[in-house]
């Protein structure tokens, strides 16, 4: 996985990466990999579910933790800001696999955003964030919220170039859009 993530990193999109050059870049004989996967579309998959895996509950316990509506929407998009940083190469994934690529991929990501959004309109329902709303209401505003989160993405990993001044200003934009949604939504 590292491999490949390692591949992509350099401007390759998973779709045009072979067994061969994934095994080369791993240090592995290329049978080797046949006894993790059994082609590179599984490969793509657990690179998609690694991330989701990981990502998920550190975002519900960024809701859960009991502060205001305000603070949930900061504190979700702080923990997710960091994970981005930590982990940029999964998101290349996303962004270079979501809409081309493997069908199969393809499909595993949008599986993952639905997971994504499941979760946070359980996690609002259950806050009672959004009372006077239904539960498949509050599933499209997270629906919106995960992809515009999505988006943000590829340029929270160009935040710290920008400068601290520009850094903190496009926080607080990406933090007001997400604002603007739920409190829009809820009026």
């Amino acid at each position: 996985m590292d491999a490949a993530l390692d591949l992509m990193a350099k401007g390759r999109s998973f779709n045009s990466l072979s067994m061969r050059e994934v095994t080369l870049a791993a240090g592995v004989v290329p049978t080797a990999f046949y006894r993790h996967y059994r082609d590179m579309n599984e490969l793509g998959l657990a690179l998609v579910a690694d991330c989701g895996r990981a990502l998920r509950p550190l975002l519900r316990q960024a809701r859960m933790e009991g502060v205001s509506s305000k603070d949930i929407i900061r504190s979700s998009f702080l923990t997710y800001k960091k994970y981005v940083e930590e982990h940029p190469r999964y998101f290349m994934v996303a962004a270079g696999e979501r809409h081309g690529g493997s069908p199969l991929i393809r499909e595993a990501i949008r599986r993952e955003i639905e997971l994504f959004v499941e979760e946070m309109a359980e996690d609002l329902h259950a806050l009672r964030l959004l009372p006077n709303m239904s539960l498949p209401t509050i599933r499209n505003i997270c629906d919106l919220v995960v992809n515009t989160m999505l988006s943000a993405a590829s340029e929270i990993g160009d935040l710290p170039k920008m400068g601290p001044r520009r850094e903190r200003e496009r926080i607080e934009r990406y933090i007001q859009q997400l604002r603007v949604i739920f409190f829009g939504a809820a009026q």
